[in-house]
């Protein structure tokens, strides 16, 4: 009976092993596979920075700034709950280097004083201006009244509705928007001066064919900001804080900027996007009933080009900096990230009908399929990948030298792209890194792993998981500590 039951035993441990064996290394493919693929847009992400800043070189942003130029902008900024740095994303807005510009605040029915800090401030009055965004774009939430600034030479606008969501209250700003280019930009975030400047230059350059470019987003976290400016660069306190440092730069400085060189870039960030107005009315603007509105609007804009065979481009422009405020707090972060997930999956599954499809090009062939790939289901490999890869080595079906090797290179990758993209941001932008901050930025990139990157991906599959399930999504509120100002 022993002799049985230990022979079961061991059929039970073998079979157990071989389907460790079968798992674990397509899981460990898996990881060398999405590390190339990082590899690969950096060099693309690299030769697309370079030539950007080359271009730069040549340009003279402070003729620019004070010619007249072809194309009125339009800043939209939808707020809710954001009296903590309003005033300074207003000011950095109204201070940008840009000859034709007008600044545009929707208070998406805040329950703070967002609206009040504005209308002391800047002095409002009731506006005749109205919100008429045609028939193709939907404004669910009621209009209260919209003010402008009594100066007249302060082109401000704010449009007080009743809650409806970023979305709709965005849609609301570029309806009452009155210039042939519309910013979307984030009311907990500020620009640097000339990014206006940088961030419509392809539309100078190319004016037929531009229809949108997305800038590059930075956290503010540990910078001094003074006027609505960020007057001096530093990494936050917080580890938390940090490892999203080196997230955001990963994914602007390298990813999108591989991407847009691909000519497949499928997300503009809504923190910082520049649309042609028109385009925007046409497609429908902002769908309100997606929480990754962001990248809808994008694919809703390629989808609309590639069926009317319309030559396009759609960029990525590397020097125009927007600084926005990362959480510092776990709770806030799981909401943004469970959000974030969720959104992509709505997202990628309304635009199904798009994935290897040739009529689409390479956002159809190389973009959707990665994003499918290696977006969506990256957090189920992250976390199935680690529980596979702890129980292979326990039970001996793979070899711990060649596992452990095999990490190493996926981390060695991840210190690499890291590097790399902080030289780049160098090298674009002029910006000095110091020691410090690097050796600080190359610890995030390893340390990251131990834990950070694992309860991210738990985040994401929950919200994969709501989207699933059908459960209603819920934005959720962001905290703001305000930033550093004098």
């Amino acid at each position: 009976m022993l002799d049985l039951l230990d022979l079961t035993g061991t059929a039970l441990h073998e079979a157990v092993r071989l389907v460790l064996i079968v798992a674990a290394w397509p899981t460990l493919a898996y990881f060398l596979a999405i590390n190339l693929v990082y590899l690969a847009l950096v060099v693309l992400g690299f030769v697309d920075t370079q030539r950007s800043a080359a271009r730069r070189s040549v340009l003279d942003l402070a003729e620019t700034a004070t010619a007249p130029v072809s194309l009125g902008l339009t800043v939209v900024m939808p707020a809710y709950n954001e009296s903590a740095v309003i005033i300074e994303s207003v000011r950095s807005s109204l201070a940008l280097d840009y000859p034709d510009h007008e600044v545009v605040v929707v208070n998406d029915g805040s329950t703070d004083d967002t609206l009040a800090v504005l209308q002391e401030a800047f002095d409002l009055v009731p506006s005749a201006r109205s919100v008429d965004a045609g028939p193709q774009v939907e404004i669910r939430g009621a209009i209260r009244q919209v003010y402008e600034a009594r100066d007249p030479g302060i082109p401000l606008l704010v449009v007080d509705s009743e809650n409806s969501g970023r979305s709709d209250a965005t849609n609301a700003g570029i309806g009452l928007a009155a210039k042939d280019l519309v910013v979307i930009f984030d009311a907990d975030s500020i620009m640097d001066p000339d990014a206006l400047l940088l961030a419509v230059q392809p539309f100078l350059d190319d004016p037929l064919r531009v229809v949108a470019t997305g800038g590059n987003i930075r956290a503010v976290n540990g910078s001094r900001v003074v006027a609505g400016r960020v007057t001096e660069e530093g990494l936050p306190s917080q580890w938390l804080a940090r490892f999203q440092v080196v997230e955001y730069l990963r994914a602007f400085s390298l990813g999108r900027a591989g991407w847009s060189r691909l000519g497949a870039l499928l997300l503009i960030s809504g923190a910082f996007g520049v649309y042609r107005r028109d385009v925007l009315l046409t497609v429908g603007a902002f769908d309100p009933d997606t929480i990754g509105e962001d990248m809808e609007l994008t694919l809703k804009v390629h989808r609309w080009c590639r069926r009317r065979r319309r030559e396009y481009r759609m960029v990525f422009v590397s020097e125009p900096t927007c600084w926005t405020e990362v959480p510092d707090n776990l709770p806030v972060l799981r909401r943004q990230r469970v959000r974030w997930h969720r959104g992509l999956w709505e997202v990628l599954w309304k635009y199904r009908g798009m994935l290897l499809n040739p009529r689409y090009g390479r956002v159809g062939m190389v973009g959707l399929p990665y994003y499918w790939l290696f977006e969506l289901f990256a957090p189920l490999f992250e976390v199935l990948g680690v529980v596979m890869i702890v129980a292979a080595l326990l039970t001996g079906a793979v070899s711990p030298v060649l596992t452990l090797a095999l990490l190493g290179i996926a981390l060695g990758c991840g210190v690499l792209v890291t590097v790399l993209s902080v030289l780049l941001e160098e090298m674009s932008h002029r910006r000095r890194t110091d020691l410090r901050t690097l050796g600080l930025m190359v610890a995030c990139a390893l340390l990251e792993n131990l834990g950070y990157r694992q309860l991210t991906a738990v985040w994401r599959l929950q919200g994969w998981w709501q989207a699933l399930r059908g459960r209603q999504a819920v934005w959720g509120e962001m905290t703001r500590t305000g930033f550093s100002t004098s």
